[in-house]
């Protein structure tokens, strides 16, 4: 695929609505903003916030500041935005965390609560790190968490239950890896890959971590604010064709010296 300029894809990422005008309104915005506030750990995304977060409009102003989405509290209803030229700086950040896994051959793992959309965008992520040098943890068999079990494809860990790939935002899988690579006394990565709970728990359990995020999101752009998370790119995660993507992974890997 071509790689866009980054002109070409701030436009693409308006066009598609991957940033821009999104499809998530803004009443479900402030809905996630305000039960993670009030400590509803299914919002939290696998960190621990504590107190530090009780306040929803402190909530909205980190959203306002890393993702682009309205500052106005009046704003209560109707269209939300995801800033285009945020979401390009944060893939910038992001390329230059996989140059450096790239430089010190470092173990990656990559993880997605978003299968339906964003599997293809870490699969190619992982491909070209493999073309590096790097080690792309392979996580051990028979995992399970939540009622399901965590498999892998493309390498790419996923939750699947009733033969199905399932979107989650539970830490529970992401537990599950480090758990059974540690009791199998395999090395932890040095660098995890992610979305939902399977990043915001690893980056809480002390591996560095980056990650994509919606704005209906909040916990992994506060675990970026806090320094928990180094990376959180924000973007609707899940628009209808997966291949909107492209572009976007495209620049990432560009960027990153991987193509």
């Amino acid at each position: 695929m071509p790689i866009p300029s980054r002109a070409a894809l701030v436009e693409h990422l308006v066009r598609t609505r991957i940033a821009g005008n999104v499809a998530t309104p803004r009443d479900n915005n402030l809905a996630h903003y305000r039960k993670l506030a009030n400590g509803d750990r299914h919002y939290w995304l696998g960190l621990e916030l504590g107190d530090r977060w009780t306040d929803e409009q402190d909530v909205l102003a980190v959203m306002a500041e890393r993702c682009g989405v309205d500052d106005d509290p009046a704003h209560r209803v109707g269209q939300d935005t995801i800033d285009p030229e945020l979401t390009v700086e944060a893939l910038d950040r992001m390329a230059g965390r996989l140059r450096k896994a790239a430089a010190d051959r470092d173990r990656v793992l990559f993880a997605t609560g978003h299968p339906g959309a964003l599997l293809d965008v870490h699969s190619r992520t992982a491909a070209a790190l493999r073309a590096a040098g790097c080690d792309i943890v392979r996580i051990p068999g028979g995992l399970t968490a939540d009622e399901g079990y965590v498999v892998q494809f493309a390498d790419v860990a996923v939750f699947e239950r009733g033969a199905t790939l399932w979107h989650t935002h539970s830490p529970g899988p992401m537990n599950a890896v480090l758990d059974g690579l540690r009791a199998l006394d395999q090395p932890l990565p040095g660098l995890v890959v992610a979305d939902h709970g399977w990043a915001g728990r690893a980056a809480q359990r002390g591996i560095d971590t980056v990650g994509y995020a919606d704005c209906n999101d909040p916990a992994l752009f506060i675990g970026e604010a806090e320094g928990t998370l180094q990376v959180a790119v924000p973007l609707d995660d899940h628009v209808l064709d997966p291949r909107s993507y492209e572009p976007m992974t495209a620049y990432l890997l560009d960027a990153a010296g991987l193509l």
